[in-house]
């Protein structure tokens, strides 16, 4: 059963293939380590396929600013549950350096942060094992509003509420 969300859809048939520092490239779309991207940048996109990169909380957005024109995907690692640097790193690519490709969260992702994860900016998440998809497709509709703007909302709430009485 498929673990993955996209653009708050369960998807079926991922075309991502994760590949770690020592596998053998395989055909299609790819995403490797950050370490082996910047080791072998020109080789990944001369085999053709899409390429991604997958990073953890560590990574700084300004060491990704020169290759997110060249990355399709950039998928974050949460190693824990408690761990929030995946929010700031997501949060700064798409509104500081404008990533327009995909976000991805991958590791530790609970249906608790489904919500969290979107309004920061992720396109997707991939779902911890533990988790049930349904129940985590919930989710994104539990909050009515939200008083902070974010990634996909630039307004607060109060001046959206005013805005729409008019």
């Amino acid at each position: 059963m498929t673990r993955l969300i996209k653009r708050r859809e369960p998807v079926r048939d991922d075309p991502w293939q994760l590949v770690d520092e020592e596998q053998t490239l395989p055909q299609g779309d790819v995403v490797v380590p950050v370490a082996r991207y910047l080791e072998e940048r020109d080789a990944l996109h001369a085999r053709g396929g899409r390429v991604g990169v997958r990073v953890d909380g560590t990574v700084l957005a300004e060491d990704l600013a020169d290759h997110l024109d060249d990355l399709a995907l950039i998928a974050i690692e949460f190693p824990a549950f408690t761990d929030g640097r995946g929010y700031s790193l997501a949060r700064q690519l798409r509104l500081r350096y404008a990533y327009s490709g995909e976000l991805r969260a991958v590791g530790n992702v609970l249906r608790d942060q489904i919500s969290y994860l979107e309004r920061v900016g992720f396109d997707s998440m991939l779902l911890d094992e533990q988790s049930d998809l349904e129940d985590a497709l919930k989710g994104f509709t539990e909050f009515s509003g939200y008083y902070q703007n974010v990634a996909l909302e630039h307004s607060p709430l109060h001046l959206r509420r005013r805005t729409a009485a008019g």
